[in-house]
C-alpha cells in the first residue's frame, strides 16, 4: 500500500491431515482468508514453502495452479455465487463436466438434504438452501479437500447450524479434509482442532480430545 508493507500472514507453520476438520477462528484482518486462499491455490506466498502431498504449490505457474484447485479442492464461500438462472442440480452439474470422477448431482443434492428441492431455481431457495446447493456443488467433484471461507457469515444461527451440520457430514462421510473459517467460537465443538490467528501469527492450536487424530499428512 504504496510505502505501507502490511505483512498478512508472518511465520505460520502448519500441518494438515487427511480426514481432519479444521477451524480457524480470529478477528478480521488477522489473517484467515489469506491463509486459506494460500491453502486453495488461489494466492501464492511471497516466502515459504507450501506443499500439498506431492504438490509444491509455491513454484507451479497458473495452469498448474488451476489444475490443482480443479482436481483436489472445493470452495465454499460467504456468498454463495449461485447461477439465478440454473436450477440446484444445473449448478451442481456444471461443476461434473470439468470433474475426472464426478458424483451425480442429484446424489450430492440428497448429501446436503436437498433431494426435494432440486428442480428449484436459487430465487426459490432460502439463503440456507443456496448455501447448501454451493455445498454440493464443491463436493460433486469429490475434492479432497473442502475449504469453507465463513460459510455460515450470511445466515441466522438457527439456518448457519444446519449448514455446519451438513459440513460435519461430508467430513464425516466423504472423508473429505474441511477447514473452515469463522468468527464464531461456538462452532469449534466440531472441530478436530481449532488454530487462533492473530495479526497473521498463529497464536493457539487446540484440539479438541473427543475427535480421534487423522494420521496421514496431507499440506
Amino acid at each position: 500500500m504504496g510505502d505501507v508493507q502490511v505483512f498478512a500472514l508472518r511465520d505460520v507453520d502448519l500441518d494438515l491431515f487427511r480426514g481432519e476438520f479444521v477451524v480457524l477462528l480470529g478477528p478480521s484482518g488477522s489473517g484467515k482468508s489469506t491463509l486459506l486462499n494460500i491453502l486453495g491455490g488461489l494466492d501464492v506466498p511471497t516466502h515459504g514453502t507450501v506443499r500439498f502431498l506431492d504438490h509444491d504449490l509455491t513454484i507451479g505457474d497458473e495452469a498448474e495452479l488451476t489444475r490443482f484447485r480443479r482436481e483436489h479442492v472445493g470452495f465454499v464461500f460467504q456468498f454463495y455465487n449461485l447461477i439465478p438462472s440454473l436450477t440446484a442440480r444445473e449448478n451442481v452439474a456444471l461443476v461434473t463436466e470439468i470433474a475426472a470422477a464426478p458424483m451425480d448431482p442429484d446424489e450430492a443434492l440428497r448429501l446436503v438434504g436437498l433431494w426435494e428441492r432440486l428442480d428449484h431455481f436459487p430465487a426459490q431457495l432460502s439463503g440456507g438452501e443456496q448455501q447448501r446447493v454451493a455445498i454440493a456443488r464443491a463436493i460433486a467433484k469429490r475434492p479432497e479437500v473442502l475449504l469453507c471461507d465463513e460459510p455460515t457469515g450470511a445466515l441466522d444461527y438457527e439456518t448457519g447450524k444446519l449448514v455446519l451440520e451438513v459440513l460435519e457430514r461430508v467430513n464425516r462421510e466423504l472423508h473429505t479434509t474441511v477447514a473452515v473459517i469463522t468468527h464464531n467460537a461456538a462452532i469449534a465443538a466440531m472441530a478436530d482442532r481449532v488454530i487462533r490467528l492473530r495479526s497473521g501469527a498463529i497464536v493457539e492450536v487446540r484440539r479438541n480430545a473427543t475427535r480421534a487424530r487423522p494420521s496421514d499428512l496431507q499440506w
